[in-house]
C-alpha cells in the first residue's frame, strides 16, 4: 500500500497538462480520487463526479500510461497542448458555461461543419448526467481501476427497476431544450458588471476611437489617458452615464457608447433531489431553468412545483415548473448572479392518473390541489370517457380507502400523496336508440323519442320497405330488464296499411325485415365446357339453356352442338324415405342459333348444372421440333394421329451428308399422368433404400425424358415398329458423327477415348485404368447416343458417342434402385431413364 501511494504522489508532483475540455489537471484528479476513496465515496460515485467535470476517458488513459512510465522510471512529462490566437477581435459573445454532454456532442457536428474565424478555444467542460448503461461510464468505471484497491470495484447492475413516468421530468433530458439564453441579444440595461464582464467603449464623432477592456477583480477598468473608472457593481445604464461623465472633458463634441463584450461566467449551486447535484459554472445570462437542466433535472423524487432560488443567504424566488409546462410561463425564472443556490426539495404528493384521459400518468400536486386540477393536468377527459365520477383509491394506513367523486365535487375533492386516480369509459349501450334492418330502404340507428315512438314511424323514417321485403312477417328483439332477450313478431304491412295495431318501441329494440331476393341470390346455376365464360351464375326465372349459353359467352369454337346435357337437382320436401335417384339428366342437340328443337319450351331450374360437349372432331395443330443434322430444321405440325418419325424426317428435307442416324435421340414431353407416376416410383424408392437425403423434388426438375429410337431402321423400314408414331412435344435431335467413347461410374480414372469398330466393353474399360474394388462390374451398362440402353455383353457392343457406366456394388440385400423404380412402368423408354436418373444419384 505504501509503494501504491508512493507511486501515486510522485505523478502528483509530475502531471500538470489540462485538457481542451477539463479544468482539471492531471494532478487534480488523482487527488481528488484518492480523497473520495478515503472518505469511503462509491466508486460510482466518483465516475459520475469525474464525468461531470468533463474528466474524459482519453485523459484517463493517458495519465494510466504516465503512470507506467513512472513504474518504469520513464518520464512524467507532460507537453502543453492548449494554444490560441488573439490576432483578430470579434465582439461577438460566446456561451462560455458548462454544457451537458449532449449539447457538447451537438456543438462538435456544428463545429465540423463551419471554421471558427477567431481561431479561438473555450475552456468547457462536458456535463454528464449518471447513466449506468451508457458506454462512456462504463469505460471510465474500467479506466480509474490502477487508481482503485479491488475491494473498491464498483460492480454495475445488471436491471434497473423500470422508473415510473412523471409528467414534466423528461423536459430537462429534451436534447432540443436547454434553456440557454442568447448569447447575442441586445445588451440588458440592467445587467449589472462585474469582474470578468468584457465592455466595449465606442467614441464617434469629432474623435474616432473604440476601447474594449474586461472588468478587473477590483470593479475597474483602466482607460489610457484616462486612468482607472470603477464600473463593478453598476447596471450596463449606469456604467453608460458613469463613462460620460468621466470622458466627457476630453472628447467634447463627441458621442460615448458602452456595450457589454464577453461576459463574465458565474458560479452557481444546484443542491437538494436532481440527478446531478454539485456546482456549476455558467454564463452570466443564465437562468433557473439553464441551471436545472445543467444538473439533469430533479430526480425521481424532486419537486418540480417548488423550486427555491436564494441569493447571499435569502429566498429570491419560487419556481414552479408546471406553470410553464402547462401555460407557456417562465414565473420565477431570475437571472442567476454569482454564489445563487437553487434547491430542489422532495415533493409534496404524487398522484397517478389512469384511463381515459388525454395524458395519463403521474403528476406532482401542491397541497389542496383538487382532482380538478389533476384532471386540466392529464389534458381534461377524452371523447369515451365517463364524465359522472371518476374514481380514488387512497392508501388510508394499513388499508386502502377508495372514492367515488362526482363532476360537482371534483374541485373541492383534495389528493394526497400515492392517490390514485381512474376514469372510466363509456358503456358500450344507448339510451335512446332503436334500430332496424334488412329489406327497408334507409336501415340503421334511430333516435327513439319524439316523432319515431312506434314501428310505423320508426319503418316510414327508414323510408319505407323495399318491393322484396317480406314485410307480413317481421321481427324484433327486445331487451328485457335483465338484459335477456325477447323476440315478436310484427306485420309491418298491416302495421302500415292500419289494419294491425302499432306496437310503441322501447330503447335497444331492434327490427329485421326479410328480403325474398336473399333467397333469390343463393339459387344458382352452373354451367361448365366449352363456352366462353364457364361458372356459377345466377339463377333467373324463365331462363332457357340457350340463354344460358349466350349469358356465358357463348360457345367456344371446340363445342360440339350435338351434345348439350342437363343436370337436375332432385328436390321433394314432402319425401319421408330416400330413393335410389340421384339426379335427372336432359340431353339436346342445339340448333345453330342456339334454340332446342326437340323441347324448345325447355327451361332451367335452380342448381341445374349444364355441360356443353368437346366435338369429337375437333383438333388443334400439334406440332414436334426437329434440330441437328437435317435439311430444314424447325417446327412441323403433325398431319395425322398417327404420323411416324420417317415422315417427319421427310418433311424437313432428309438428313445431311454429316448427319449421323444412330445417334439421333427423341425427348419427349412428359404427361402429367406420366409426372405423378415417376414421383411416386422416385419415393417408393426413396423409401426403401432409407435414403431420406434424396430430394423427390429435384429429380423432378427436367420435364421431358429421352425415348430410344433407331432412326436409321426407320428409314429403311417406314411404317413398321421400328417407325415410331410422333405426339405433339416431341423434339428430335439429329447429331453429328461423335467417334468417342466416354468412360463413367466405378473406373480408376473416368475418360473419354476414341472409337475402334470392334472392340468390347472391357477394352474401353481398361483404357479408364480399369475398375475400382467397389465397381460392380456385371452390371455394367452402355447408354448409346439415342437413348436406348443395354447391358454390356457379347450381343451389345458399344458404339460412336456411347457413354459406358460402370455401377456401384449395392450395400445391402434387396432390389436396387433402378429395379425398384422399373416396378409397374408401362414403357421401356421410362424405366430406362429412371434408371439413369438414379445412376446419377449414387
Amino acid at each position: 500500500m505504501r509503494k501504491y501511494l508512493f507511486l501515486l504522489g510522485m505523478m502528483l508532483l509530475t502531471c500538470t497538462s489540462m485538457t481542451a475540455q477539463s479544468s482539471m489537471t492531471d494532478n487534480q484528479i488523482m487527488d481528488y480520487v484518492i480523497e473520495q476513496n478515503a472518505k469511503g465515496v462509491s466508486r460510482q460515485q466518483i465516475v459520475t463526479q469525474l464525468m461531470q467535470r468533463g474528466v474524459t476517458i482519453d485523459k484517463l488513459r493517458r495519465i494510466q500510461k504516465k503512470y507506467q512510465k513512472q513504474i518504469k522510471n520513464g518520464a512524467l512529462g507532460a507537453e502543453d497542448i492548449t494554444a490560441g490566437s488573439k490576432a483578430v477581435k470579434n465582439r461577438m459573445r460566446e456561451a462560455n458555461g458548462e454544457k451537458r454532454e449532449e449539447q457538447v456532442k451537438k456543438d462538435k457536428q456544428n463545429a465540423s461543419q463551419f471554421r471558427v474565424k477567431d481561431g479561438k478555444k473555450s475552456n468547457q467542460i462536458q456535463r454528464h448526467t449518471y447513466d449506468d448503461d451508457d458506454k462512456d461510464f462504463v469505460e471510465m468505471d474500467e479506466a480509474i481501476d490502477f487508481m482503485m484497491p479491488d475491494s473498491l470495484k464498483y460492480e454495475l447492475d445488471e436491471q434497473k427497476p423500470e422508473k415510473r413516468k412523471i409528467f414534466g421530468h423528461d423536459v430537462f433530458n429534451n436534447k432540443n431544450l436547454t434553456f440557454e439564453s442568447s448569447m447575442n441579444l441586445a445588451t440588458p440595461q440592467n445587467y449589472v458588471l462585474g469582474p470578468g464582464d468584457e465592455v466595449n467603449v465606442d467614441i464617434w464623432g469629432a474623435s474616432q476611437e473604440s476601447i474594449t477592456e474586461s472588468v478587473s477583480p477590483d470593479g475597474t477598468i483602466t482607460i489610457e489617458g484616462i486612468g482607472v473608472v470603477k464600473l463593478g457593481g453598476l447596471s450596463v445604464s449606469q456604467a453608460k452615464a458613469r463613462l460620460k461623465r468621466v470622458l466627457g472633458p476630453r472628447y467634447q463634441g463627441s458621442n460615448i457608447d458602452l456595450t457589454l463584450g464577453q461576459t463574465r461566467t458565474i458560479t452557481i449551486g444546484v443542491m437538494g433531489e436532481v440527478k446531478v447535484p454539485g456546482t456549476y459554472t455558467m454564463s452570466a445570462f443564465a437562468t433557473v431553468y439553464n441551471a436545472l437542466y445543467m444538473a439533469g433535472g430533479p430526480n425521481e423524487i424532486g419537486t418540480l412545483r417548488n423550486v427555491k432560488v436564494y441569493r447571499k443567504g435569502k429566498l429570491l424566488s419560487n419556481v414552479d415548473v408546471y406553470d410553464f409546462l402547462l401555460n407557456g410561463k417562465l414565473s420565477g425564472d431570475v437571472r442567476l448572479q454569482d454564489n445563487d443556490v437553487i434547491t430542489v426539495s422532495p415533493y409534496e404528493a404524487l398522484v397517478n392518473i389512469t384511463g381515459k384521459v388525454k395524458r395519463p400518468m403521474f403528476y406532482e400536486m401542491k397541497e389542496n390541489e383538487s382532482a380538478a386540477t389533476l384532471l386540466r393536468y392529464a389534458g381534461g377527459f377524452t371523447g369515451d370517457a365517463y364524465t359522472k365520477a371518476i374514481r380514488v383509491n387512497r392508501k388510508a394506513g394499513a388499508s386502502y380507502s377508495v372514492f367515488s367523486i362526482g363532476e360537482f365535487d371534483m374541485n373541492s375533492f383534495k389528493l394526497m400523496d400515492e392517490d390514485s386516480v381512474s376514469v372510466d369509459s363509456t358503456l358500450n349501450r344507448y339510451q335512446n336508440m332503436v334500430e332496424i334492418r334488412g329489406a327497408v330502404f334507409r336501415p340503421g340507428m334511430y333516435q327513439v323519442g319524439g316523432e319515431i315512438n312506434s314501428v310505423k314511424a320508426l319503418v316510414e323514417a327508414a323510408a319505407g320497405v323495399t318491393e322484396e321485403a317480406i314485410s307480413q312477417h317481421a321481427v324484433m328483439h327486445r331487451t328485457k330488464a335483465d338484459r335477456s332477450l325477447e323476440m315478436l313478431s310484427l306485420d309491418i304491412r298491416g302495421i302500415l296499411e292500419g289494419t294491425v295495431p302499432d306496437v310503441p318501441l322501447r330503447n335497444e329494440d331492434v327490427i329485421y325485415v326479410a328480403s325474398r331476393q336473399e333467397r333469390n341470390e343463393k339459387k344458382t346455376v352452373t354451367i361448365n365446357g366449352e363456352v366462353a365464360y364457364p361458372g356459377v351464375y345466377r339463377y333467373a326465372e324463365n331462363e332457357t339453356l340457350e340463354d344460358l349459353i349466350i349469358q356465358a359467352g357463348g360457345p367456344t369454337e371446340a363445342a360440339s352442338l350435338a351434345k348439350v346435357d342437363v343436370a337436375r337437382r332432385i328436390t321433394n320436401p314432402n319425401s319421408t324415405e330416400a330413393g335410389d335417384q340421384i339426379a335427372q339428366n336432359f340431353s339436346f342437340k342445339l340448333n345453330p342459333d342456339f334454340t332446342i328443337s326437340e323441347q324448345p319450351d325447355f327451361t332451367l331450374q335452380p342448381f341445374d348444372e349444364i355441360y356443353v360437349r368437346r366435338s369429337p372432331d375437333y383438333n388443334e395443330q400439334q406440332n414436334v421440333t426437329i434440330e441437328g443434322e437435317v435439311q430444314f430444321s424447325g417446327n412441323y405440325a403433325l398431319s395425322s394421329k398417327g404420323q411416324r418419325l420417317s415422315e417427319v424426317i421427310k418433311m424437313a428435307g432428309g438428313l445431311t451428308n454429316q448427319a449421323y442416324a444412330e445417334g439421333t435421340k427423341l425427348l419427349r414431353q412428359m404427361t402429367s399422368e406420366e409426372r405423378d407416376m415417376m414421383e411416386t416410383m422416385l419415393r417408393t424408392a426413396q423409401r426403401n433404400s432409407g435414403n431420406d437425403s434424396i430430394d423427390v423434388k429435384k429429380l423432378m426438375t427436367n420435364t421431358t425424358y429421352p425415348v430410344g429410337i433407331e432412326l436409321d431402321k426407320a428409314l429403311k423400314n417406314p411404317g413398321t415398329d421400328d417407325d415410331p408414331i410422333l405426339r405433339e412435344g416431341d423434339r428430335i435431335v439429329v447429331p453429328r458423327y461423335d467417334g468417342t467413347v466416354k468412360i463413367n461410374g466405378e473406373v480408376l480414372f473416368p475418360n473419354t477415348v476414341y472409337f475402334k469398330e470392334g472392340k468390347s466393353t472391357d477394352y474401353y474399360i481398361n483404357l479408364a485404368g480399369g475398375t475400382t474394388s467397389t465397381a460392380k462390374k456385371s452390371m455394367t451398362v452402355i447408354i448409346y447416343m439415342n437413348g436406348m440402353v443395354a447391358r454390356a455383353d457379347r450381343k451389345h457392343k458399344p458404339r460412336p458417342g456411347c457413354q459406358i457406366v460402370v455401377p456401384t456394388k449395392s450395400r445391402r440385400k434387396g432390389m436396387s434402385l433402378p429395379e425398384i423404380l422399373s416396378i409397374g412402368s408401362s414403357t421401356a423408354s421410362i424405366a430406362t431413364m429412371i434408371a439413369t436418373i438414379a445412376n446419377l444419384t449414387k
